[in-house]
């Protein structure tokens, strides 16, 4: 939350926030505080064009922070390596369509992230409901969380 409120006091436009540019710094960081594990995944980073308001930012932000710090803790055992990637994108419908991915280990099947008892997923899931979102979860060749949600 501290990003966005930064990013906003350097923008000219205060009412929205240059997603892309938003992104890169918080999971630059994360990528830094689990070092010896993300030793050999790449990050993607697909995001051009897409401004978001504070009130669809910060959730946006927690949500990606929740999903990526999942996937380094969790996807890559005994350093695999692989990649992990965001993608936020519209469509002609005004929604946009928010995915996180890796290439690691594949998300439980009997596992249902929607009644997990870890506090990130609970969390991922109330802010979607926050955005007015609907979230899916795709388990082939990896893992993907897909986010759609009104701009």
């Amino acid at each position: 939350m501290g990003l966005v409120h930064e990013k906003l006091y350097r923008s000219r436009d205060l009412t929205k926030i240059d997603v892309g540019g938003y992104l890169q710094n918080p999971t630059t960081n994360l990528f830094t505080s689990y070092q010896s594990k993300s030793d050999g995944i790449a990050l993607k980073i697909d995001v051009k064009d897409v401004f978001l308001g504070v009130d669809r930012a910060i959730p946006c932000g927690l949500i990606i922070n929740e999903l990526v710090s999942n996937a380094l803790k969790y996807a890559f055992l005994r350093g695999k390596k692989g990649e992990i990637g965001i993608s936020l994108k519209p469509d002609r419908d005004r929604h946009l369509t928010l995915k996180v991915w890796d290439s690691g280990v594949r998300f439980p099947k009997g596992l249902d992230f929607r009644k997990t008892e870890t506090l990130g997923l609970q969390l991922v899931s109330t802010l979607t409901t926050q955005l007015e979102g609907k979230i899916e979860l795709y388990r082939q060749g990896g893992t993907e969380f897909r986010i759609i949600f009104k701009n």
